[in-house]
């Protein structure tokens, strides 16, 4: 394996870069306040003049005098929303009309899953992807190097989905975030890609991975990025599954036939690789070496793996912490979501660091969630420790949105808080990113009652991070169901959810999340269920209600002692 140290060109670009950007960050973070009001003041000026800004009054808005009176004009002009509210909106830009939210059209649309059947198209602009978006990469980037000096001395191993998965009905492209970022990064760094963005243009997941592992095993990977930490298990998997495969593909200069690969995709990465039988042997040799062979291995000299760290990431992490060199600087990716990349990670920590001259940021306290009157807070009222939902505006015409996400308060960066993520709330449920809402489980199963004609009396799912799958718990109106039927039930309730889901389906269909498990419960299930938590102090009579689907172990103890398991 050729080792070629890259990194002098690349480090004297991102510093000069990095360099002026974080000094900008530094500014802003001495005075959130006065930096959140200009912020503010700017996004409502570009959007003043939109169907949007028109109806809420952004003109009015701007002509505060100070900050307070900015936020709560804002406030009083503008309802905390989530994306349904916004939805008619962006179904116009979708449409083709322009000046709808902000000046213009969308560049793109970046999908997720959304609360209804629908999914969710996040608008992009260009002036978000360039001045927000673009700069957090470039410093992303340059404080790696700040860690790191080799980090870009090798190739770079950028895991994500397809950034171009379709069209809107005007012609917007639309696709995922990571995709994005991964194309929004500088053209020297995108040079030294190791993982092609083709790769990622594969349907097939088992094709998918094995042409990663394929491409980048070959090579001299000094960085290694992936938001979702459950790919650097499915990479491993991967070649430990068909490692002989790859080294002869290595060794050969090929791509194995046994896999679904698009003909255009694999004859653009025939014409990159040549037969590298020195390599090939170099792997064999590994394996010859050690049990398994992993990413200390045939990747020594990783600088950083980024990946997320955080809330139900973790059980993932647990899985790889011994997999890479012991130098290897390993960096929580940071608190980013499809609708607005939040902040980023500078240290060692899984706190990030907001940029209050990016977004407007709101607060509402974890014990006023969910409240019709509840209290938004600013950015520099945040308390170290205590957690709250966020609400963000920004550049991409989101207004006081919820991002229904629950995070907690790290040390100051200069005078801004950080943040890091907990969990999501309000009803959704997520193992690996699959966004699961509890009214989509609801609707899954009724929908699955009338297909099967399969009639229940009550119903509870829950994610089990242990088994990384579902656990799925039915009363049947008919006590004599069997497992089988019941487990075919459960099998149809999957399908359903895979088709209101977008990101459920992703992840089911590349095996992040295994096949649910079925229960059967007996009958009055939940009035039990209520008995025993009101006997041990979890509920209360005339307050008692459950969600439908949860995280929670200790309440699925109870089921479990409740269902024909036992």
């Amino acid at each position: 394996m050729q080792k070629t140290d890259n990194s002098l060109i690349p480090n004297i670009l991102l510093r000069i870069a990095g360099f002026q950007l974080n000094m900008a960050l530094k500014r802003a973070s001495r005075n959130p306040r006065k930096a959140q009001e200009l912020t503010l003041r700017s996004i409502l000026n570009y959007a003043k003049d939109s169907v949007y800004g028109k109806e809420h009054n952004f003109a009015y808005v701007l002509e505060a005098e100070d900050a307070e009176e900015l936020f709560i004009r804002y406030q009083n002009a503008v309802p905390a929303q989530d994306y349904e509210q916004l939805r008619p909106y962006v179904e116009r830009h979708k449409l083709g009309e322009e000046n709808v939210l902000f000046p213009g059209k969308p560049r793109m649309y970046a999908t997720t899953s959304g609360t209804t059947k629908q999914p969710k198209w996040i608008p992009l602009t260009n002036i978000y992807l360039k001045n927000v978006y673009q700069k957090m990469t470039h410093l992303w980037l340059y404080n790696y190097i700040r860690h790191k000096r080799k980090t870009f001395a090798g190739k770079v191993v950028f895991v994500v989905s397809s950034a171009t998965e379709g069209y809107a009905p005007d012609g917007t492209v639309y696709g995922a975030v990571s995709g994005v970022l991964q194309k929004d990064a500088p053209e020297l760094i995108r040079q030294l890609y190791a993982s092609v963005p083709e790769i990622f243009e594969i349907k097939d997941y088992a094709a998918r991975y094995y042409t990663l592992m394929r491409i980048t095993v070959e090579q001299y990977v000094t960085l290694v990025i992936m938001p979702n930490p459950s790919s650097v298990v499915e990479m491993q998997n991967a070649l430990t599954e068909h490692y002989e495969a790859i080294c002869d593909d290595i060794e050969k200069g090929t791509i194995s036939e046994e896999f679904d690969i698009p003909d255009n995709i694999r004859e653009s990465l025939l014409s990159r690789i040549k037969p590298n039988p020195e390599r090939a042997e170099e792997l064999r040799q590994l394996k010859r070496e050690h049990e398994e062979v992993l990413p200390k291995h045939y990747w020594p000299d990783v600088q950083i793996l980024s990946t997320w760290k955080c809330g139900n990431t973790q059980i993932y992490v647990e899985k790889f912490k011994d997999w890479f060199p012991e130098n290897c600087f390993y960096q929580e990716l940071g608190y980013f979501a499809t609708e607005c990349r939040f902040g980023l990670v500078l240290d060692d920590t899984v706190n990030s660091v907001l940029f209050p001259h990016y977004h407007y940021y709101e607060f509402v306290e974890e014990s006023e969630i969910g409240k019709p009157n509840a209290s938004f807070l600013q950015l520099d009222e945040l308390v170290e420790g205590k957690r709250y939902c966020p609400y963000v505006t920004t550049f991409s015409g989101l207004y006081r949105y919820n991002m229904s996400d629950l995070v907690e308060v790290g040390p100051s960066f200069w005078r801004t808080p950080t943040v890091h993520m907990v969990q999501k709330v309000n009803g959704i449920v997520s193992m690996t990113g699959e966004k699961l809402y509890e009214g989509q489980y609801i609707a899954a199963v009724r929908e699955a009652e009338k297909q099967l004609k399969m009639k229940t009396r009550f119903f509870v799912g829950f994610a089990d991070l242990s088994a990384m799958a579902y656990q799925f718990y039915y009363e049947f109106v008919n006590q004599k169901t069997t497992q089988e039927a019941a487990e075919r039930f459960s099998k149809r309730v999957d399908e359903i959810l895979q088709r209101i889901n977008i990101e459920y389906k992703a992840k089911r269909e590349s095996f992040r999340l295994k096949e649910p498990k079925t229960h059967r419960l007996k009958r009055d299930a939940f009035a039990n269920f209520k008995k025993k938590s009101i006997a041990d102090g979890t509920g209360r009579d005339g307050q008692f209600k459950v969600n439908l689907l949860m995280q929670d172990d200790k309440r699925k103890e109870k089921f479990d002692l409740l269902s024909d398991d036992n």
